[in-house]
């Protein structure tokens, strides 16, 4: 008759242990995020007119690919004197290690400034043309219209919204916890063109125990830059966008907007198969995202290389398209998950690497000719032409200003047609 209190107690005991178990939460961890990027820019059939413009850059070829870093560390260990470093492989190329610098808090010297009464609110004036899909013609439905003539704000707002991403907090000041990061104002760094993140990495500090330490592979690299062919109009007046494949890229995605100067209308399109407008696309994603965004058909797979924009963009207005190749995130923390969902997962510390791979492409092919040469000399009237074939300059200066005035009349064109995007 005594068997029921000894297992009602037993239960009690049992359930008393799980709760208190339950109870104890995680302790606060430190979070270091590597943020990788490779970007560029491409100008149809300039190459050669824009190799004399590294001068104004110092010595630097503004279009040339660039490579950006940042690292970020919080930690909710302090210290009085906080101090930390990021140890980085040699094939880096940028010394020994990265200092992590806390950054300097500015406070302003102005008194707040009176409260004044906003001015009379004038709702703006803004009409949008929304096109998607890679193909020669304008797809059926299409464009999508939003209009503040004929909308709510609210409904102007939700109309331009489209996909979200999963949403990700970077490491960032925050009161009880150590912050730092690189670069900061005064360590301002180039990449090397050659840098490699491949190898051992350390990241130490007196306020960082245990040190997070883990090593990345190729895959985690910096990404390739992406690299266009040359750009082609089909017969309908579409325009072919041909990439060479990124290595190591998990998906793509591009959007292109331009102007028409005559309605004042902005024309955004997306290689989405499906109605996106893609602004919260052009960011780091993770591959849960790139994978889901594949299905639903608005990422396009890493096996694609090709897209063709609709005749959208005409003649001398032409878009400029933002493309970005996605990498895979590595996420890590010590130690590692158990394989026993039972035991508990105490976490020193987590680390990110997310990566991605950008670029622009003004939406205008090169001149039937096809090399910036041909195009000059496409240009040159019939005398000039039949002059430089049978040797007339009368002086080699007369041929060389003869080709001054060819490459003027590239930029000048080219700067004429780049204006043509936004209206100005």
């Amino acid at each position: 008759m005594k068997t029921w209190p000894l297992i009602s107690s037993a239960c009690l005991s049992l359930l008393l242990t799980v709760s208190a178990v339950a109870a104890e939460k995680q302790k606060p961890y430190p979070h270091y995020w590597i943020t990788v990027a490779t970007t560029s820019q491409n100008l149809p059939g300039m190459s050669a007119e824009m190799g004399g413009m590294s001068a104004m850059f110092g010595g630097k070829n503004p279009f040339a690919p660039r490579r950006e870093l940042q690292l970020q560390l919080e930690s909710p260990q302090t210290s009085a004197a906080p101090k930390a470093e990021h140890l980085i492989p040699p094939g880096q190329k940028m010394g020994e290690a990265l200092p992590l610098v806390r950054p300097v808090v500015e406070k302003s010297g102005q008194s707040p400034e009176r409260y004044q009464q906003p001015a009379q609110y004038e709702k703006p004036k803004a009409r949008m043309l929304i096109y998607w899909g890679c193909g020669e013609t304008i797809g059926q439905g299409q464009p999508k219209i939003i209009d503040t003539a004929t909308m709510s704000m609210a409904d102007f707002g939700k109309a331009l919204a489209g996909r979200t991403a999963t949403r990700q907090t970077a490491p960032a000041p925050r009161k009880g916890w150590t912050y730092a990061e690189w670069p900061d104002k005064k360590n301002q760094t180039d990449i090397p063109a050659d840098s490699s993140l491949v190898g051992r990495h350390k990241i130490t500090g007196n306020y960082l125990i245990p040190e997070i330490q883990f090593s990345l592979g190729a895959k985690h690299d910096y990404m390739a830059a992406v690299e266009f062919e040359p750009l082609a109009t089909t017969a309908t007046g579409a325009s072919t966008v041909v990439w060479k494949p990124v290595p190591t890229a998990i998906g793509y995605f591009a959007t292109a907007m331009g102007h028409n100067q005559e309605t004042g209308e902005t024309i955004f399109w997306s290689a989405s198969q499906v109605p996106e407008t893609g602004f919260g696309l052009l960011d780091y994603l993770t591959a849960g995202d790139v994978n889901r965004f594949i299905k639903e058909k608005v990422v396009l797979p890493a096996s694609t290389t090709s897209c063709t924009v609709p005749p959208i963009f005409k003649g001398d207005q032409p878009g400029m398209l933002q493309f970005i190749a996605y990498g895979e995130e590595l996420n890590l923390a010590h130690p590692p998950k158990p394989k026993d969902p039972k035991q508990r997962w105490d976490i020193e510390w987590s680390a990110k690497v997310r990566l991605k791979s950008t670029s622009m492409l003004p939406l205008m092919a090169a001149e039937k000719g096809d090399t910036p040469r041909k195009a000059r000399s496409s240009r040159k009237s019939k005398k000039q032409v039949e002059q430089q074939e049978e040797g007339q300059y009368d002086t080699p200066s007369q041929q060389k200003q003869q080709d001054k005035e060819g490459d003027g009349s590239t930029m000048k064109g080219m700067g004429n047609r780049l204006k043509g995007m936004f209206g100005f």
